[in-house]
């Protein structure tokens, strides 16, 4: 084999895709270990965005504004290329704006926000050549929250479904071999290449590249953790009006309409150390505060059943930067996707691919 791409979520794709046209005549197979690309490729909540206000303001403590103007347009230009590579009516992108909503107990997130509104703007005028962020009235009736919200009208939503399916179907009509229930057990690095162990045969190949971003420390000696995201979705609720994307507490919560129902997640900020884990699964303590909040702020006297659960795995690090980088003469990387997968995605693939 010429190239083996471990994990088939949107970075394994995207990589597969650049490899064959750099070498159009090479074998290049993919492994997965689940019997559908099983990290947060698949379970995130279809949000093409870039950072609430207060997250951008989070970052800026951490980072320098340099850093957080490239991590903004690192976003915008991944989730150019994922509508450039597969075209907005196959992802179903619709760009209804995204909003950030404040509790009323937050009065000084709120004020510090509305603050240094225009300081971001500034810094991020190169990227979206006028104001990112604005505020915005309570139209959707939401409780409990600050009755201005701080919108970006840039943001956008996907259908996760049909970009993976798109995506999937790309690749393999690009004569990649996709290998699904396979899971990679070992690997040794060789002068003339990797032999691998998987859970149903060994082999070797030319170039192996890690695409498993919250399962990646695994194998690898970098900074990234797995940090489990926990989403529900409500059944159909008639006559529901909330459009757009929107986000509460510094990001840890999000939700969105997804044809008349609520898809709503996070909370792991209540727990961060349990959540810290690659097991997928759920925990009462953060379903039952996304029922409540359900309840009291985004459906206040609308009544609601949920319809399923479910949970996907991201990988983060102390800074946002994904990493991809040459990790010997055989192996690259291309992880820590910082939850951002669906907007960087395509552009980490591109570049782990560029690697070899």
């Amino acid at each position: 084999m010429d190239f083996t791409i471990v994990g088939s979520g949107i970075v394994g794709l995207n990589c597969a895709l650049t490899l064959r046209k750099k070498h159009p005549k090479s074998k290049i197979l993919i492994l997965e270990k689940g019997t559908l690309p099983h990290g947060a490729s698949t379970k995130n909540a279809g949000f093409a965005c870039f950072g609430s206000i207060s997250e951008i303001l989070e970052d800026l403590k951490h980072h320098t504004p340099d850093e957080v103007l490239q991590l903004v347009q690192k976003r915008w230009d991944g989730i150019e290329l994922l509508r450039k590579n597969l075209g907005d009516k196959a992802i179903d992108y619709q760009r209804l704006g995204g909003h950030e909503l404040f509790s009323t107990q937050d009065s000084e997130l709120f004020n510090n926000c509305l603050e240094q509104l225009d300081t971001v703007n500034d810094l991020l005028l190169p990227v979206f050549n006028q104001a990112a962020f604005q505020q915005h009235p309570n139209e959707f009736g939401f409780r409990k929250i600050k009755e201005t919200y701080v919108t970006n009208p840039f943001e956008a939503q996907i259908n996760t479904g049909l970009m993976m399916q798109t995506l999937l179907n790309l690749v393999r009509t690009s004569r990649v071999t996709i290998m699904n229930a396979t899971t990679v057990q070992d690997f040794t690095e060789l002068t003339t290449g990797v032999r691998v162990k998987t859970s149903n045969f060994d082999f070797h190949t030319r170039k192996l590249l890690i695409a498993t971003n919250g399962f990646a420390s695994k194998w690898l000696n970098e900074e990234v953790k797995p940090a489990r995201a926990q989403v529900l979705i409500t059944k159909p609720i008639k006559g529901l009006k909330i459009k757009g994307t929107f986000h509460l507490d510094k990001g840890f919560y999000y939700f969105r309409n997804v044809e008349d129902r609520i898809l709503f997640g996070g909370g792991r900020n209540l727990d961060l150390k349990t959540e810290e884990t690659d097991n997928f699964g759920i925990t009462t303590l953060i379903q039952e505060r996304l029922e409540e909040l359900l309840r009291e702020t985004i459906l206040p006297d609308i009544p609601f059943e949920i319809e399923q659960r479910w949970s996907g795995i991201m990988g983060m690090g102390l800074k946002k930067r994904p990493i991809v980088k040459q990790l010997s003469d055989h192996v690259a990387c291309g992880v820590r996707l910082g939850g951002m997968g669906i907007a960087i995605g395509s552009q980490v693939g591109k570049e782990l691919a560029d690697l070899i």
